[in-house]
């Protein structure tokens, strides 16, 4: 299956160790060689970096590591395709403006009964590729719109009764992990995966951890794939599989967060 990362921090930081590990999960010799994206937010924008070729190999994912833009927000995803071509269309994660942001979404799983879906409508929208997941984010969007056509952001529980609808009917589908962002807030949507251990399909889908960092001298320091200034700083990670042995805690089959700034603002199903 794919392969998921986000970062929430309080203030600024890169991407290091996280996004090269999550890359050699998608070498040519792993079964996520299909292609690779990463997203840095920027206040309401996102630069968005992708390839439909393995990231294990890419000079690019080498280049971000080093001089890849500080965030408060990152989204990486690893590809292993199931449906659609290996192609920059079909490669996450997938963008959309709505309401004066650029919204992100990256997919984990396989959703085979999306298409002839009767609730799960793309409304304006419309795909660029043929992938499932595309189409997943499409019909959130459309769900999400009326929200949007105010002045300002909805608020946080308006769009989390839309998110926690929406998260059931995507796992009626199938597995149904996801990392979405709409500029202000990550929401983060638990389900199940292949288990490495047992080959199994079951949960936990995606796992996070939270750090308080606070540096005491005045050289930056690199902790667990994230260059950290000398700052007071809180930082949340979610990933598919941890990347370290110790301080991970698994997301409950159909759990459902929304994090801020390093921070969990609700957590429910």
């Amino acid at each position: 299956m794919c392969e998921l990362l986000a970062l929430s921090s309080s203030t600024p930081a890169r991407l290091t160790f996280s996004l090269h590990t999550l890359a050699a999960r998608g070498g040519p010799q792993g079964n996520t060689h299909d292609g690779w994206g990463v997203a840095f937010y920027q206040g309401r924008d996102a630069a968005l970096f992708r390839e439909p070729t393995a990231a294990g190999d890419s000079a690019l994912v080498r280049f971000l590591e080093t001089s890849g833009p500080a965030t408060n927000l990152a989204i990486s995803h690893i590809r292993h395709a199931t449906r659609g071509s290996l192609a920059l269309a079909n490669t996450q994660p997938f963008a959309r403006e709505l309401g004066g942001r650029t919204h992100i979404f990256a997919h984990n799983g396989d959703l085979p009964g999306i298409y002839g879906s009767s609730a799960l409508l793309l409304g304006n929208f419309r795909l660029v590729g043929e992938s499932d997941s595309e189409h997943a984010f499409c019909a959130l969007l459309a769900r999400l719109s009326p929200l949007w056509m105010g002045v300002g952001v909805p608020s946080l529980q308006a769009r989390l009764s839309v998110l926690a609808d929406f998260s059931a009917e995507l796992r009626a589908l199938g597995p149904a992990n996801f990392l979405y962002a709409d500029g202000d807030t990550l929401f983060v949507h638990g389900h199940r995966r292949v288990q490495q251990a047992s080959g199994r399909i079951e949960a936990p889908g995606l796992w996070r951890r939270q750090q308080h960092c606070t540096p005491a001298d005045s050289a930056p320091t690199h902790r667990d794939g994230v260059s950290i200034a000398p700052a007071r700083r809180s930082v949340i990670w979610v990933t598919s599989v941890p990347f370290a042995d110790e301080g991970w805690l698994a997301l409950g089959e159909g759990e459902l967060l929304a994090v801020r700034n390093g921070s969990v603002l609700a957590s429910g199903d």
